[in-house]
């Protein structure tokens, strides 16, 4: 068999997997590696991972592929995407210090040092002052300068999972400009790290020597060496191409470059994303990130805990269908169609703010449920929360549009929850647009390995392969009737929620504390 295969890894919050696939973006094999837990919370707020996990991870799923009959020599090239805004901090011999400090990890840095001159004055200013103030706070770097000096002071780079894991396979530490989502000095506008006098540096508490090189998606970052070859059952020498983000790699894999698509990610964060060619912050001070497709820019609203909000559903309510789901083999969430089926849309009254993360703009945001009658079942309960979530992308969406002028057509939905035909539905009749799955759920996996063909020159760019590799597996029609009661939930009382309650979140957080930071 000649090398027609290309190896991505996708490195998750909750798992790992390594993907074959083919020429035309189809799955041929796929192993995953399940962290049990996700994460280590040492204390209050922490969300840790030792870094050797990952890597045994990448070991475990690839030898995996092999031992189940895929072939090694098929592989043509590897690519790798990864979680976003996770960090490792090394020292000169290129060994973690400690471990990972994930996106989700909510410590904050309660002393900051002062910025130089003339940079101060910006602390000053009403609205980029407190915004200025709670990044700073969230920057890794400054959190462990302060809580943890010494190791902070033996930190010779601070890097990126995805940068770590291609240390590991190159034998040198570099990585993709669309990874770089986070608290680190990146110019989202050229897509490389902000000169060394720009205040940034100063503000989230490193230095440029502490970054490591960047290359554009589809460009070669180096080959594997031999002793990674050797553990991963590859040949030795095989390139390895930058590709970007999870979320980066989702949009692309997913179809998202494509005019008029709205990327929807059901992931453990949720996110709903439009392409641009130019760039702009739809909110002041939150860029657009960098798409894998040079020149193309991601404007993203988030939430926070989005799809996660699901696997609380189904630890505190789900006991049944997870049973089910292990007996059969089914995922959770298509059991849990049944529960959205049985209600009417609108959850007979019961509405959810799915606000149940951190938000820099609104960090007292927190969740609420409205409108319990003694008719309410949880079938009520989880309808209603994946109506939420659908209503904060809604939200999300028309922020984006509004700034940017642009126009949806179509959803283009992946992720887990994209596997629930009746989260689909409901997504298409709360927006009033056809919603669309693509003909894989490993959309992540596929957008880094469309890095990878373009990289090798399969397809001379990336809206050829793009248009080669992915294709849509199932459309999903608004129902009008549907529609017309969501925007009329929409617009008369979704969109009066957080208005109203933001007062009473303020004071709970002064009474109790929580949210802290």
């Amino acid at each position: 068999m000649g090398a027609e295969h290309l190896l991505a890894i996708d490195n998750g919050t909750q798992s790992l997997r390594a993907l074959l696939f083919d020429r035309q973006g189809n799955l041929v094999a796929k192993q995953q590696y399940r962290f049990e837990p996700p994460y280590h919370s040492p204390e209050p707020g922490a969300a840790e991972q030792e870094v050797s996990r990952y890597w045994d991870a990448l070991v475990h799923c690839c030898q995996g592929l092999w031992r189940e009959g895929a072939d090694p020599a098929s592989v043509a090239a590897l690519s790798l995407t990864s979680q976003r805004t996770s960090v490792v901090a090394l020292d000169k011999q290129g060994t973690s210090l400690g471990p990972a400090v994930l996106w989700l990890d909510q410590r904050r840095a309660t002393e900051l040092p002062l910025l130089p001159q003339p940079w101060r004055i910006l602390l000053a200013l009403p609205k980029i002052g407190p915004l200025l103030t709670k990044v700073r706070q969230r920057a890794p770097a400054n959190r462990l300068a302060q809580q943890v000096p010494e190791q902070w002071r033996r930190c010779d780079k601070l890097v990126s999972l995805s940068a770590y894991l291609t240390g590991r396979l190159i034998g040198t530490l570099c990585d993709s400009t669309a990874a770089q989502v986070g608290y680190l000095p990146f110019d989202y506008r050229r897509h490389r790290w902000h000169h060394r006098r720009n205040w940034r540096w100063a503000a989230l508490g490193v230095t440029p020597e502490q970054m490591c090189p960047l290359k554009a998606p589809g460009e070669r970052l180096g080959r594997l060496t031999a002793e990674a070859a050797s553990e991963l059952g590859l040949a030795a020498e095989l390139p390895l191409f930058a590709a970007g983000g999870d979320k980066t790699c989702e949009v692309l894999g997913s179809g998202g470059h494509q005019e008029g698509v709205a990327s929807l990610s059901f992931g453990t964060t949720a996110t709903v994303n439009l392409a641009a060619r130019r760039y702009r912050e739809v909110v002041p001070l939150i860029p657009a990130y960098p798409a894998c497709e040079p020149g193309v820019f991601l404007n993203e609203k988030m939430l926070f805990r989005g799809f996660w909000m699901v696997s609380w559903f189904k630890e505190q309510f789900g006991q049944l269908e997870q049973l089910l789901a292990r007996e059969s083999g089914e995922p959770v969430e298509a059991l849990f169609d049944q529960l959205v089926t049985e209600v009417p849309p609108g959850a007979m009254g019961l509405m959810l703010q799915p606000y149940w993360g951190a938000d820099l703009a609104s960090p007292e945001a927190k969740g609420s449920i409205i409108g319990f009658g003694d008719v309410h079942t949880r079938a009520h309960l989880y309808r209603a929360l994946i109506e939420g979530l659908a209503y904060g992308l809604k939200e999300g969406l028309d922020s984006i549009e509004r700034a940017t002028g642009a126009r949806t057509q179509v959803l283009r939905i992946s992720g887990g929850g994209s596997q629930s035909c009746a989260a689909m539905q409901l997504t298409a009749d709360l927006f009033g647009l056809p919603a669309e799955r693509p003909h894989t759920f490993e959309t992540s996996g596929l957008g880094a390995a469309i890095c990878a063909a373009v990289g090798l020159g399969w397809y001379p760019d990336f809206a050829q392969a793009q248009q080669a590799m992915v294709r849509v597996g199932q459309r999903f029609e608004p129902n009008p009737q549907h529609h017309a009661l969501y925007q009329a939930l929409y617009q008369r009382v979704y969109r009066r929620l957080y208005p109203q309650l933001a007062p009473l979140y303020r004071e709970i957080r002064r009474l109790t504390g929580y949210p802290a930071g």
